[in-house]
């Protein structure tokens, strides 16, 4: 890294970045009280709000978003005249998932093989870290350059929308020349990378009944309608011959134009194992960045453990739904739920319901926003220029963002890189990335200004 006051800054505070890291991870601050108690989210949520304090922030407060969970505001004034900017990130994180399936505690920042491990570490906790090393950097050099407002969601991975709610009932509280949202990632380690596309999702549960009770298999097994059978049959046709999503009606033949995804980098980034093919046609930009895609994420039934021959009364499952940008995230879910009804069989009971949904968002990539973060990239990375790819996943705060401020500037760094493994067993984060990216952050604070005085 180019040796300069603001990268030296940054390495000497990454040991503290360690401590406060270790802190975050450690609140299990799922935001769904059925995985872990609420106060874990609430004490994450005045971490957050204290550190912001502590940076001299103003006006720091925690927000009551309408589905329940808390998001962090504050503001630090700029120069008189300075633009605005606002940073994103959010403190609640997926579930642990199988705690067996980790190599060291989930809610333990635990150094391994030269990355951090842990839930959160990257997705987004790390995040808020990126921001605060980006603003006490530029502090010990001169100061903060613009009008920075910080939000922290609580929320963005159950996908309520409570932070985009909060919003349209305030649309002057998160007003902003510029908006970094600190939840993307590098294309690989090492390769600076601002993501320019995100898809929309909508997430749904479906519920089949056939009986009013389950029934012997041997006596009724054959004619009487099996609701889980039933249930597989309507997932099933989600899905084409070659894998590819397949609802009625919906668009899946686009074509990615940017950033390739060779397939070998793919299948090694997702762990395929060897020799199992991967599903759909086109390239797997084109299936990742530029198509719909189809996931079932659960099903409920009787459990193998202690299943009796019986034929099932009742199945369930929830089914995302990533929805490309293009394309209206709730057009889709009306054509998602048509679809299912229509490819239910036996006409057996089907019950819908939509528990989330977010659309798709993409940035202007030629805006002065983005010369800036390539210019300040370069330095972080030396060697390296700025790389523009698309994310599969949703952030839905962002087309809330794009709708009630037109004229802001919206870019998406982060540390979710393909090792990280977000979403699941043995997160991790790269503190080089940490480090780099929170240079590149402050002096893109200081590109930007200048940008906006010329």
């Amino acid at each position: 890294m180019t040796a300069n006051p603001i990268a030296e800054t940054v390495r000497s505070l990454m040991p503290r970045a360690r401590t406060e890291l270790t802190e975050l991870v450690a609140f299990e601050s799922v935001a769904d009280e059925n995985v872990a108690p609420r106060s874990e989210c609430e004490a994450a949520a005045n971490w957050v709000a204290d550190a912001l304090r502590a940076e001299d922030f103003q006006d720091v407060a925690l927000l009551d978003t309408p589905d329940g969970s808390q998001a962090v505001y504050g503001m630090l004034p700029g120069p008189a005249g300075a633009p605005t900017v606002l940073l994103y990130a959010h403190y609640d994180v997926q579930p642990k998932l199988d705690e067996s399936a980790w190599l060291s505690p989930p809610f333990e920042l635990t150094e391994r093989d030269g990355r951090w491990y842990g839930r959160g570490t990257a997705d987004c906790k790390g995040g808020v870290v990126l921001h605060l090393l980006a603003l006490r950097a530029l502090k010990a050099n001169g100061g903060v350059p613009v009008t920075v407002k910080v939000i922290v969601e609580g929320s963005e991975e159950q996908g309520t929308g409570g932070l985009e709610r909060y919003a349209e009932e305030h649309p002057e509280l998160l007003t902003a020349d510029a908006i970094v949202i600190g939840d993307a990632g590098n294309f690989r380690v090492g390769l600076p990378t601002v993501t320019a596309t995100l898809r929309g999702m909508t997430m749904i549960r479906v519920r089949i009944d056939t009986l009013e009770g389950n029934l012997h298999s041997g006596q009724f097994g054959g004619a009487a309608p099996d609701a889980l059978a039933a249930l597989i049959r309507v997932l099933d046709s989600l899905r084409g011959p070659d894998g590819s999503t397949v609802i009625d009606g919906l668009p899946g033949d686009a074509v990615w134009e940017g950033l390739q995804y060779p397939e070998e980098n793919f299948r090694q980034d997702a762990k395929v194992l060897p020799g199992v093919d991967l599903p759909g046609g086109g390239t797997v930009a084109d299936r990742i960045w530029a198509r719909p895609a189809v996931t079932v994420v659960g099903i409920d039934c009787h459990p193998v453990a202690g299943a009796t021959p019986s034929v099932p009364r009742t199945a369930r499952a929830q089914v995302s739904l990533r929805v490309p940008p293009g394309q209206d995230a709730a057009e889709a879910t009306k054509l998602l739920f048509a679809h299912i009804e229509n490819h239910t069989p036996w006409n057996a009971r089907v019950t819908l319901e939509q528990v989330g949904q977010g659309q798709a968002f993409q940035a202007d990539t030629s805006s002065p926003a983005y010369a800036s973060m390539a210019e300040a990239m370069e330095v972080a990375y030396p060697g390296q220029e700025m790389q523009t790819a698309g994310l599969g996943g949703s952030i839905p705060l962002c087309s809330t963002l794009a709708s009630l401020y037109p004229e802001a500037e919206i870019l998406l760094i982060g540390l979710s890189e393909p090792e990280a493994q977000i979403h699941a067993p043995n997160e991790s984060v790269s503190p080089e990335e940490l480090e780099r990216l929170s240079v590149a952050e402050a002096h893109f604070l200081v590109n930007y200004a200048r940008s906006k005085q010329a």
